[in-house]
C-alpha cells in the first residue's frame, strides 16, 4: 500500500467507545430524573465542576448545556446538545467542540426486583495530540465512569 493511501484511511484505533453500567436500588423514574438533570451533574460526576444552561430549561431535544470539567489533568470546556431524549428511558447528547468530540448516552432499564440498571456510554474520536492517547483516555474514562456511577448510586440509595 502506498503511504498516501494509508494516510487517507480512517484511524480506527483512535475511536473511543466506553460503556459502563450499574444497578441502583431505586425506581427507574427516580434514577432517570436525577441523572438526566444537568444541574445534578456536579453532584455525581467528580470531574464536572460547572454547568450552565445555554438554552432555557427544561431538558429537551435541542437543549444546549455548557460544562466545565477537569479530566486527565486538563481543564475542558464544552457544550453538549441534546440530540435524543425519552424521559425515563434514554438521553443522548453530543459535542463537536474541543480536542475530543464526543457523544454521551444514558439508558435506564427496570430490573426484576424493582431496581434500575443504568448504562453510561461515551464514544468519540479524539483530535490532535489526544488521538495518540486514545487507549489511555478510554481506560481513564472507564475508571472515572465507574466511580461516577458508584457516586450516583450512593446519592440515590
Amino acid at each position: 500500500m502506498h503511504w498516501r493511501e494509508r494516510r487517507s484511511r480512517p484511524d480506527v484505533a483512535a475511536e473511543v467507545d466506553v460503556s459502563t453500567e450499574i444497578v441502583i436500588h431505586r425506581p427507574r423514574s427516580v434514577v432517570a430524573a436525577f441523572a438526566a438533570d444537568p444541574e445534578n451533574a456536579p453532584r455525581w460526576y467528580e470531574n464536572i465542576k460547572r454547568v450552565d444552561w445555554q438554552t432555557s430549561p427544561p431538558l429537551a431535544v435541542g437543549s444546549r448545556i455548557a460544562f466545565v470539567a477537569h479530566f486527565i489533568g486538563r481543564r475542558l470546556a464544552y457544550v453538549y446538545e441534546i440530540v435524543e431524549f425519552v424521559p425515563g428511558s434514554m438521553l443522548r447528547m453530543r459535542t463537536t467542540e474541543g480536542p475530543f468530540p464526543m457523544e454521551t448516552s444514558y439508558m435506564w432499564f427496570d430490573t426484576d426486583d424493582g431496581a434500575t440498571r443504568m448504562v453510561l456510554r461515551n464514544r468519540g474520536r479524539p483530535r490532535g495530540i489526544m488521538r495518540l492517547f486514545a487507549s489511555l483516555v478510554a481506560a481513564a474514562m472507564r475508571r472515572a465512569n465507574t466511580a461516577d456511577l458508584a457516586r450516583l448510586r450512593a446519592l440515590l440509595e
